[in-house]
């Protein structure tokens, strides 16, 4: 170690170290792959969740003797065996599919930097080896991109824990032919963005989506003066601002996107809830099947008719054949005023006999009824140790 600087020779040591821990990472991720091969092969679920509790707690007792805390070996290596789980479930996917991972054409809304943009990097880092970004002003864009072929894939904000649900997304899937193939949550995390030197009382106006400001409203009314300017996504809204460039414009957004457009962070943003998470649906024109082997997620679009408990007469088959419902949406039918049709996400594999059973059921107690998708969960619940 030099004495002239002792943190530099620290710092080379250090992020010699990190090299080590990615190339470990890539190594772990490698056998993940040959486990999910050989979980092909024997026909055994994807997820061991006994097996995953056993790991932890090993690992737990294991960095004792180093000194580790077991909060932080649970954190990291939750993380680490999502990434494996995950790997796997697409392995097992593209067999079933018969899917080309090598590359795809994902329709998002808004330019590069928008959540919708991060989202389909996210899904697509998993699933292709490279991917054409196809950014669209309007969700209705996003749909028709993919509906005529000029895109294989959109991904769409379907609902956020702070704001609920986006209703022009649930709309068109009321009209759509094409079909859920997956999902993803991402955590948000709003900053204010602006293009130079300045303070957060000298802002003016500031530029987002409409679902930002939602997410936003208690540090929104520490500035009752500013003056809230909607934008067709965060990343327009990011992009106005650039072009702008003046201390009085700010725009709410991610960092990540504002790097993009030559924005710095002015304050990080604490949304209305602790917890601000999006979920993403993924969208493409034809169906895929789900291996038995993963966590499946199938979702509905039902209208019941206008007696007293209908609803509930339906909900009472899934029940009876033991069957999870993990959110129920309403929205009303265009043209047909005080009648709504009902979204309806349910933890069952399309196929199993369960929910064909319950299909068959809610067909004939039902005004009308569309399987909307049946696709992997990626919400993967992290084991807890003993």
């Amino acid at each position: 170690m030099t004495m002239e600087n002792p943190l530099l020779d620290l710092r080379v040591k250090i992020s010699a170290l990190d090299e080590q821990l990615l190339s470990l990472l890539a190594e772990r991720r490698l056998l993940a792959v040959e486990v999910g091969k050989a979980k092909l092969a024997s026909h055994r679920p994807v997820r061991d969740i006994d097996r995953e509790r056993d790991l932890l707690d090993r690992l737990i007792q294991l960095g004792k003797t180093h000194h580790l805390d077991a909060h932080y070996i649970t954190r990291l290596f939750q993380l680490i065996i999502e990434d494996s789980v995950l790997t796997q479930q697409a392995l097992l996917q593209q067999h079933l599919n018969k899917t080309n991972p090598h590359s795809a054409r994902i329709a998002f809304l808004g330019p590069k930097g928008s959540y919708s943009h991060l989202a389909s990097r996210q899904y697509a880092a998993r699933h292709f080896e490279e991917f054409i970004e196809s950014g669209c002003q309007k969700f209705t864009d996003v749909f028709n991109q993919v509906e005529t072929g000029q895109a294989d894939y959109a991904v769409v904000p379907l609902e956020n824990t702070s704001s609920g649900s986006i209703n022009d997304v649930y709309d068109l899937l009321q009209h759509t032919s094409l079909s859920i193939v997956g999902e993803l949550t991402i955590p948000i995390n709003h900053c204010v963005l602006v293009s130079g030197s300045t303070d957060l009382d000298s802002i003016e106006t500031v530029y987002s989506h409409p679902q930002p400001f939602q997410q936003s409203t208690r540090f929104l009314a520490r500035y009752p003066h500013w003056k809230i300017e909607y934008t067709e996504s965060t990343s327009a809204a990011m992009e106005k601002v650039a072009q702008l460039n003046s201390p009085k414009f700010a725009a709410l957004g991610n960092e990540a996107g504002g790097a993009l457009h030559g924005l710095q962070v002015l304050e990080r943003i604490e949304a209305n809830q602790s917890v601000n998470i999006t979920r993403f649906v993924i969208l493409a024109r034809k169906a895929i099947d789900v291996s038995d082997q993963v966590p499946a997620k199938t979702t509905l679009l039902m209208a019941t008719g206008q007696q007293a408990g209908a609803l509930v007469e339906a909900l009472l088959v899934l029940r009876n054949h033991n069957l999870i419902m993990t959110r129920l949406e309403s929205r009303p039918i265009h043209g047909n005023p005080w009648e709504e049709m009902f979204y309806l996400d349910i933890q069952a594999n399309l196929h199993s006999p369960s929910m064909q059973k319950a299909l068959r059921e809610l067909t004939a107690i039902t005004r009308s009824l569309k399987v909307l998708g049946c696709y992997p969960s990626e919400n993967v619940v992290p084991v807890d140790p003993v």
